[in-house]
């Protein structure tokens, strides 16, 4: 069992694309659940939104990357006005059952073979980050140290990852600190105190809404730019491990979404390559190494109860934020 090489593996897996991408859906989804108190269940819907509006725009479309992902951004506010119009004037668990189904109409809609030749169905897409890759201001080559050794063009996903997500704590802590972040928290605890004070907590609730699905289908687009589209990856497994990342770290937290997508992708990769391995010298011999990838997942659902239980706050977390859940 090589232990430097599932060291190395692991570690690589803090600044993945995906693990960035993680971290500003995690972001997002705090707004909604964290400090909002929406149950937004629908979280890999607005990602694959985002991911699909970006892909789409390009090779239908022909249009720059940059504009490309302003459609996608504007794909996703539209989405959530889609599911907000309807849902947030009832209590929170309408929210969570149509966001739910709305992910799975939407993956489903994507992997149709109606409109194969703009979504590419089951195929996904594919082919459509040339022209991001070609305004790299990277010269060609590989860079960086250890496990954390990418080409040029890895690192400019990367930086724009590490940038939007900068920019997303950024704005979420300035959010919190402003009037409106204390009408929210306030909505979060008790929103007919809220609505006696001459607050309009239905139009508060929606701007939450389309806030935090622009910055997970930013999420969404982050990964496509490392990878291909593809409509099996939005499925509803996404959704929770995004929300066991930000349970993680800490649902009502500025940095705890980043903490914990970090946290979260370090131990499925370190389990991913560890379990496998441990089959291969039989130290695990009653499974194979596809059902050692399968317990990856067992764990994982565990560790979520767990934490649920114990410390439901996360690790940046603390109770009082999360007071509104009985």
């Amino acid at each position: 069992m090589d232990f430097i090489q599932i060291l190395s593996n692991t570690l690589s897996q803090i600044l993945s694309p995906t693990t960035i991408g993680f971290a500003l859906a995690a972001i997002g989804l705090s707004i909604h659940f964290g400090f909002t108190g929406l149950l937004n269940m629908g979280v890999a819907g607005f990602m694959a939104v985002g991911a699909y509006g970006f892909a789409i725009s390009i090779l239908t479309f022909g249009l720059p990357w940059w504009l490309a992902a302003l459609i996608g951004f504007a794909l996703a506010a539209i989405f959530a006005l889609i599911l907000g119009i309807p849902t947030l004037r009832l209590r929170g668990d309408y929210l969570a059952i149509v966001t739910i189904a709305a992910a799975e109409v939407v993956r489903l809609l994507f992997l149709s073979t109606a409109y194969k030749d703009v979504t590419g169905s089951a195929d996904g897409l594919f082919g459509f980050q040339a022209e991001f890759r070609a305004a790299n201001p990277l010269p060609e080559g590989t860079y960086g140290f250890g496990p954390w050794t990418y080409s040029s063009d890895q690192w400019w996903v990367i930086i724009i990852g590490v940038i939007l997500t900068a920019v997303a704590v950024l704005f979420t802590w300035s959010l919190m600190r402003s009037p409106w972040g204390r009408v929210i928290k306030g909505i979060r605890e008790d929103e007919d105190a809220v609505r006696a004070l001459g607050k309009n907590v239905f139009s508060f609730k929606m701007q939450a809404l389309v806030i935090g699905g622009v910055i997970i289908a930013a999420g969404g687009i982050v990964t496509a730019m490392g990878t291909n589209v593809n409509p099996n990856i939005y499925v509803t497994s996404q959704t929770f491990f995004i929300w066991t990342a930000l349970l993680l770290g800490g649902a009502a937290t500025i940095f705890g979404p980043v903490l914990g997508a970090v946290l979260f992708w370090v131990v499925r990769a370190f389990l991913s390559n560890l379990l496998p391995a441990l089959v291969d010298v039989g130290l695990l011999p009653f499974l194979s190494r596809e059902q050692a990838q399968q317990l990856v997942f067992v764990l994982i659902g565990v560790a979520l109860m767990l934490l649920i239980i114990f410390r439901p706050q996360g690790i940046l977390g603390n109770k009082k934020e999360l007071s509104f859940v009985k």
